[in-house]
């Protein structure tokens, strides 16, 4: 009978992966008997969590939700039920069910377990810069989406002409997202200012336009299409905060632009980026952008590639 063996990689990889949960557990105390010096072990704080955060559940849906055994599940709802924290009353559609949520007495005594450990979180976060904080929630993210995390519900995106107060948004978004994921200095926030305050300044609205795309109110994203000469527009100041990346909204911006400098009267769009800007020339590729010229650079105090990117407004497709 023939036998098969893991590969000596997939051993490797999964000896990596134990050793990190073995590493990570520890540090968030999933070890304690009383999970963050409260009354509650890891698997009752994390259903006092589901309740805190939910209208109504029966106890089916948050024994599948949460992976637990039927009956561990009951006994910590019976143990919460005869301490005040949750009630039941019967479902409407369905008499063998019951829906529970938690009571006022419940969200009380799940505050302390709540504000702890978003402390705890909070130290392990600190001990690091912005940008290594950022890597490693990108890290945490990735590994969420490969291993088949649920996609979260999908959310409103609003493209808008800019206002008031958005030009200061653009230039603090830029300066602080660059410097933190490319290491760029203060003379980008510099020339930022410099291309906001002349699209005020100069601002012609029949040939240029700023969208802002707000996400659930928040600003997360802007394009700008600025006149370069009659016939070529601009495209500028692209920029995605990192909680709307992976939603679409780069590739809304983008072809914002391109309708709008059609509808102007362009005949190109031209556009400025770097090499290592992969998440953006993705998109700007994906609208028919080509990159058309390359040269290195010294610029915002680190060594890049600077590209250029055209396409032609009256035959896309062949630009």
């Amino acid at each position: 009978m023939m036998t098969t063996t893991n590969p000596p990689d997939l051993e490797a990889r999964v000896a990596a992966v134990r050793h990190f949960t073995r590493f990570y557990t520890p540090l968030i105390g999933v070890f304690e008997e009383h999970y963050l010096k409260t009354p509650f072990s890891l698997t009752e704080g994390r259903v006092l969590y589901e309740l805190a955060h939910r209208d109504a559940v029966t106890a089916t849906a948050l024994a599948a939700d949460l992976n637990l055994d039927h009956g561990y599940l009951s006994r910590i709802l019976r143990g919460f039920g005869e301490a005040g924290l949750v009630a039941k009353k019967r479902a409407p559609d369905d008499a063998r069910q019951s829906l529970i949520t938690i009571t006022a007495k419940g969200r009380k005594a799940f505050a302390p377990l709540n504000k702890a450990s978003r402390d705890q979180v909070a130290a392990l976060l600190a001990r690091l810069s912005s940008a290594d904080q950022e890597r490693v929630v990108g890290a945490m993210r990735q590994v969420e989406n490969l291993l088949g995390a649920p996609k979260p519900a999908a959310r409103a995106i609003v493209l808008r002409p800019h206002r008031p107060g958005d030009m200061g948004w653009v230039t603090s978004a830029n300066a602080s997202l660059y410097a933190q994921e490319y290491g760029w200095d203060i003379s980008y926030e510099a020339l930022v200012a410099r291309i906001t305050a002349d699209f005020i300044e100069n601002f012609d609205p029949k040939r240029e336009r700023c969208w802002i795309a707000e996400m659930d109110g928040e600003r997360v994203g802007s394009a700008f299409v600025v006149k370069k000469t009659d016939a070529i527009a601009k495209l500028r100041l692209l920029i995605i905060d990192p909680k709307a990346r992976g939603l679409g909204v780069g590739k809304r911006l983008v072809d914002e632009c391109l309708r709008f400098a059609q509808e102007a009267g362009y005949k190109s769009m031209t556009l400025w980026t770097q090499a290592n800007l992969l998440a953006a020339r993705g998109i700007y590729a994906h609208a028919g952008f080509k990159c058309t010229a390359a040269e290195p650079n010294h610029a915002f105090g680190v060594d890049l590639i600077s590209e250029t990117w055209d396409i032609d407004l009256q035959n896309p497709a062949q630009a």
